[in-house]
């Protein structure tokens, strides 16, 4: 274990000593702000808007800010948590450019080991930036129309640990391969372009089609994804319940925004979605470990060779 919180600060302190690296995972998340909050913000509003009009209902502009608050939250939140765990993990990419990966593989450091080292130093940068990034999102939510109790901050923080794990599993699993500067930024440019679709943040699952919506329901993220907006909404519900809401107009909005999801017409609770992200989450990281073990195999027989020679 001593190696292990060795090899972890060592990453660590890489990390934070590459400005550009950290800066640029740091910006990310209020780069999405600004342009969800500018342009996202206006069709979600929108949209709010006239679902109001169909349901024959008026609220109050403070409760429109935040519905709409709440679900660009959310989807900041779900896509910044993995976004930045790939540039977090960069450093994996390039200790092989540099060698320290090859160095660190003949010192008497166990695969296993140095792999969670990587996972959690990678994953200690993730949250602190995306922990930075829910506390300026709570002060947006308070600008624009604040309805969240302490307890569903604390759900909304743990919801934004949970995709902080998996987005560093993820990262963890597909960065391992590559070896070049211009991989690692090949990888992270389509998957911040592509995650936030197929995760449900940029546009509600909702609103797909019915077979897309049925591929996307085996995907970790969505879950992900639907409780962050649960947990961003739940005042706002609540508040349209005792303003005397009919369950029925409640429940078409929760749908509209992925709160409710389903799968293959089944309605996935809350715990099962926590479920299936524990469980997503223990598998990656299994598997990044695993292929760390296997990889090594061969650079051991190696230098046993070298040694009996």
């Amino acid at each position: 274990m001593t190696g292990l919180g060795a090899l972890i600060r060592r990453n660590t302190k890489l990390y934070f000593k590459d400005k550009g690296m950290f800066f640029t995972s740091l910006i990310t998340p209020l780069i999405l702000l600004v342009l969800y909050s500018t342009f996202l913000g206006n069709v979600y509003e929108d949209s709010f808007r006239s679902s109001l009009e169909a349901a024959g209902a008026t609220v109050s502009d403070k409760l429109i800010g935040g519905f709409v608050g709440g679900e660009l939250v959310s989807s900041l939140l779900a896509v910044s948590c993995v976004t930045v765990a790939f540039c977090s993990n960069l450093l994996m990419v390039q200790d092989k450019i540099t060698g320290a990966r090859r160095d660190l593989t003949i010192a008497p450091v166990r695969a296993g080991v140095l792999a969670l080292s990587y996972y959690l130093s990678t994953l200690l940068s993730t949250l602190l930036i995306c922990f930075t990034a829910a506390g300026i999102c709570l002060v947006y939510l308070a600008y624009v129309g604040w309805y969240l109790t302490a307890l569903d901050v604390a759900a909304l923080l743990l919801d934004v640990t949970l995709l902080a794990l998996f987005g560093t599993a993820l990262s963890s699993c597909i960065n391992y391969p590559l070896s070049t500067p211009g991989q690692g930024s090949a990888v992270g440019t389509i998957i911040s372009a592509g995650y936030g679709f197929i995760c449900g943040a940029y546009m509600p699952i909702s609103q797909f089609s019915e077979g897309l919506q049925k591929v996307i329901s085996f995907l970790p993220g969505t879950y992900g994804t639907s409780l962050l907006r649960n947990h961003a909404l739940r005042g706002v519900f609540r508040e349209m319940d005792s303003q005397g809401f009919p369950n029925e107009v409640v429940e078409s909005f929760r749908d509209s925004v992925d709160c409710n999801l389903y799968f293959f017409g089944s309605k996935v609770e809350l715990s099962s979605m926590y479920l299936i992200l524990i469980y997503a989450i223990v598998i990656l990281v299994g598997l990044y470990v695993l292929i760390n073990i296997l990889s090594g195999i061969p650079q051991k027989r190696k230098t046993k060779n070298k040694t009996s020679n």
